[in-house]
């Protein structure tokens, strides 16, 4: 990937501070990331080291004690709520779906609300969403409560593509899901990404999910990206966290497909 190419994401010397006066505590000092167009980067790290809030950050929705946090070339502060909602896509770790709204009126929420487009435009760009997600017309109108957890992802993930943003943020996107799920729900995502030229950040605990779709893994950890590299460069990288998390006995039986399908 060219280096000159622009950052989607820009993360410079970010510090998050929560709490006040002597109960202050920092989640991040003096991070550092960029994410490069076409990239699916991995957040990795210990509970605590503010993975989920890294992505905050970049939806804008919270703003930085110290540092910059830069988004398709825009401040992320000045685009938080309902102005990011154009340019980042988000898919929450439980679907986050709303529960009196059916699979269609929930896919097509936010162009709904942004009251510009007639109802039949705003119904096809829906159904057009449900279609890229592998679900058929007469999932449209069953409600969230009906659906398996499979299904939920998907719609979800409709949801976060209906106003066709460049950078896509993940949370957890396999988890809850079996193996056959996730492995399913992987390759959706590999070909959405493929398909529409997406940039993707997510945060992810599976290993199986992180060798199947990152491109770069950024390990947090010491309130910072200790490490931002490829897979394979990050396991050889000497941290207890990362002797622990990819080193460990499910670590290396994740990595082990992954070097099986690089030696074909």
């Amino acid at each position: 990937m060219p280096s000159a190419a622009a950052p989607v994401v820009d993360i410079r010397d970010l510090s998050t501070v929560f709490g006040k006066g002597s109960e202050a505590f920092a989640v991040h000092q003096g991070l550092n990331l960029s994410v490069l167009p076409g990239e699916i980067v991995a957040l990795v790290g210990g509970s605590g080291t503010g993975k989920t809030v890294l992505l905050r950050q970049m939806l804008g929705l919270l703003h930085p004690a110290r540092g910059s946090v830069t988004v398709l070339g825009r401040p992320a502060e000045d685009m938080g709520g309902e102005g990011a909602a154009g340019r980042v896509g988000m898919l929450f770790q439980h679907g986050a779906l709303y529960s009196a709204f059916n699979v269609l009126e929930n896919v097509a929420f936010a162009l709904n609300e942004l009251g510009t487009l007639p109802r039949d435009v705003v119904r096809d760009a829906a159904m057009v969403k449900l279609r890229m997600v592998g679900l058929k017309p007469e999932h449209a109108t069953r409600m969230p409560a009906d659906l398996s957890g499979g299904m939920i992802k998907r719609v979800a993930l409709a949801r976060a593509l209906i106003m066709d943003p460049p950078l896509l943020l993940l949370d957890e996107p396999t988890a809850g899901l079996d193996p056959n799920g996730a492995d399913e729900f992987c390759a959706l995502v590999r070909e959405l990404h493929a398909a529409l030229g997406l940039t993707m950040v997510m945060v992810t605990h599976d290993l199986d999910t992180l060798f199947a779709l990152a491109t770069r893994v950024a390990v947090l950890a010491d309130k910072r990206v200790i490490v931002a590299d490829t897979p394979a460069q990050v396991v050889q990288y000497e941290h207890p966290f990362i002797r622990q998390f990819f080193r460990g006995e499910r670590g290396l039986r994740a990595m082990a497909p992954a070097h099986a399908v690089k030696e074909r």
